[in-house]
């Protein structure tokens, strides 16, 4: 079925369309409801359904003769241990330890805060929640434990479990330490806490609280997935936001599964058998989605790895997983790729290994600008597919649908709106706009499957977080538009506009035209105040490596091309060379806390900032061009 025919059913015959999805997957009670409009108003999928999201990803496939093959292949450069899961391995793993949870008074419906680096427990600590109805909620880890602590508070767990240590390229961080400190501030009193204990630091364990899991695992008899809801919980995974308390965004169970299934087909061209790896942190959304749930689902086999695109040991490092595993399709951010780009420019490492297995690049998480999209592209040889979501929706809004068409590509567009999303572009004053008009990205309710069921302990702040603005609608927070082929351009965040003497201008705009310098590896463009136009953009720079410019020519050498590409209005304040950009554990640039710093206002450093130092350079920038 082309793209064209499965929107248009999508959206006409939504019910008919979804439960034809649905009916791909074992259930042990099929639906025979679609969508719920009249209890939620963003929408509750296939509510009349029983099932298991566990089952549905391990025993279905081991019952279908897919036990042998491999389900992960677990890939740590920072540790060189390398190991791999069948899936009736992982189902063992998984069952045992979901008996180890039992045993700890952990039952259906609790939930289960999992702090853990990038390891094969992890993943089956997930799993093993999902097979019990248990409602895990994966806090990435190394978190500070202030952090951690709201989020126990918030989410009341019954255990939470964690491992003695991280690995950060060659440094060893201590989880024990600041999960005790986060259990000492939180108010909550967790019953059980379970502790990985890695080689490389092991932990103290307080007794009476704190369980070994290997001891527990020895102990364990292995448990059978249990019947849930469709719209039952499956996690809660708390957004990064860089102020106040964070929101703890609830997934269900049936709409999930069935939404990330049908993605491995249509988006991602996956089928069983192949190898998809997503290289993210379990702790983010796109580690939910895409390293754990839906290659498991689709009977893929998926990649968890423990490393950097550099450094662990080089810029060759993606390759070298690519050529060994034969990975059929990689996802990761751009940042990834720019990192890559940075270090090694002209893909010179990449000579070194075969990636013919690989027949698509994924990108997604922060906007793709057109200049590393297009060396992507260039280098590695394949096509490059630029896609958009949010943690809100689970899976893609906006994707090249590769595995119905492989509709031509646009640089600086994430393509066309996935079936499901109802995807309008809507003034300030919530009236639909025309091609090529700017406007405010919003999606028509009910949502489609695998969106957000609700903010845990507070469905009110849904109300007021994304369906106030314009009712009706979901409010993505993103701005951009649609082209005359329907194609979509998110230009980010809809704070992320600048207003020049009544004109306004997207810095996803300038960042394409700053980023195109033959010299710059990745760049920040913010709006600064400006007594006579209101605002002013400047430009943070990081050069690629060996590349040497003086600050003052390239700020010259910037606004002309400014000048040229947008126009005189884009009249750039300064440019400024950096040696870091401050950037989220996920790899997005901290925009909103440059621009409050530019501007001189109050701001809260957020706990997922990389490299909190990385904010004193902009300090000293800010302050140094100010004296001047």
């Amino acid at each position: 079925m082309s793209y064209a025919t499965t929107y248009q059913q999508a959206l006409t015959q939504p019910a008919l369309f979804w439960q034809q999805q649905a009916q791909r997957l074992p259930w042990f009670k099929a639906p025979t409801q679609g969508v719920d409009t009249g209890t939620w108003p963003t929408g509750r999928w296939f509510s009349d359904g029983e099932m298991n999201t566990c089952y549905m990803a391990l025993d279905h496939h081991v019952a279908n003769g897919r036990g042998d093959q491999v389900a992960i292949y677990y890939d740590s450069p920072v540790t060189g241990l390398k190991s791999s899961h069948t899936y009736t391995q992982l189902l063992h793993q998984v069952a045992l330890f979901a008996g180890a949870l039992r045993q700890q008074g952990v039952a259906k419906g609790d939930r289960v805060v999992i702090y853990m680096p990038m390891v094969m427990e992890a993943a089956i600590a997930m799993l093993a929640c999902a097979r019990i109805g248990a409602v895990h909620s994966v806090v990435f880890g190394g978190f500070a434990a202030a952090e951690l602590a709201v989020r126990i508070d918030d989410a009341k767990p019954t255990a939470v479990i964690s491992a003695s240590c991280g690995i950060e390229v060659a440094k060893v961080i201590a989880y024990k330490p600041l999960l005790d400190e986060a259990l000492q501030l939180a108010q909550h009193q967790v019953q059980s806490v379970v502790i990985l204990q890695r080689p490389q630091l092991k932990a103290s364990l307080q007794a009476g609280r704190d369980h070994d899991w290997l001891q527990l695992m020895a102990q364990a008899q292995p448990a059978e997935a249990v019947t849930v809801k469709a719209t039952d919980p499956l996690y809660i995974l708390y957004t990064s936001g860089t102020t106040g308390k964070p929101k703890g965004i609830v997934r269900d169970n049936g709409g999930h599964a069935v939404a990330l299934h049908y993605s491995m087909s249509a988006i991602y061209n996956m089928s069983a058998g192949d190898v998809f790896w997503a290289a993210s942190d379990v702790g983010w959304i796109v580690g939910h989605s895409y390293i754990v749930y839906a290659p498991l689902l689709a009977g893929c086999t998926s990649i968890l790895y423990e490393g950097k695109p550099v450094m662990t040991p080089d810029a060759g490092a993606f390759w070298r997983v690519i050529e060994e595993y034969k990975v059929k399709a990689i996802f990761s951010a751009p940042t990834a790729f720019r990192a890559i780009k940075k270090e090694d420019p002209k893909g010179e490492l990449l000579k070194k290994y075969d990636i013919s297995s690989l027949e698509t690049v994924f990108m997604a998480g922060e906007r793709l600008d057109p200049p590393t999209y297009e060396w992507a592209l260039d280098i590695i040889g394949r096509p490059v597919v630029d896609h958009w979501w949010q943690t809100e929706t689970g899976w893609s809004i906006c994707a090249n649908p590769v595995g119905l068409d492989d509709l031509p590509a646009k640089a600086g567009s994430s393509t066309v709106a996935i079936a499901g999303y109802d995807l309008r572009i809507l003034s300030d004053a919530g009236v639909p706009l025309g091609a090529n008009e700017k406007g405010n990205i919003a999606l028509k309710l009910p949502l489609p499957p695998g969106c957000l069921i609700g903010i845990w302990g507070d469905d009110t702040r849904v109300q007021d977080s994304y369906l106030t603005q314009f009712p009706g609608y979901y409010t993505s927070g993103d701005g951009g538009y649609r082209d005359e082929d329907d194609y979509v351009f998110i230009m980010g965040r809809t704070d992320d506009v600048i207003n020049i003497a009544g004109h306004r201008l997207s810095t996803g705009e300038m960042e394409e035209v700053v980023g195109a310098h033959e010299m710059v590896a990745e760049c920040a463009v913010i709006g600064v105040q400006d007594d006579l136009k209101g605002q002013l953009p400047m430009a943070l720079v990081l050069l690629k490596a060996g590349a040497s410019i003086e600050e003052t020519q390239l700020s010259k050498e910037i606004v002309a091309m400014l000048r040229k590409t947008i126009g005189p209005i884009a009249v750039l304040k300064s440019a400024h060379i950096v040696a870091r950009l401050p950037k989220t554990r996920s790899g997005k640039i901290l925009r909103n806390i440059i621009r409050h710093i530019a501007n001189g206002e109050t701001f809260v450093v957020p706990a997922t900032i990389d490299d909190p130092a990385s904010l004193d350079e902009i300090k000293k920038l800010v302050t140094n061009s100010d004296q001047h």
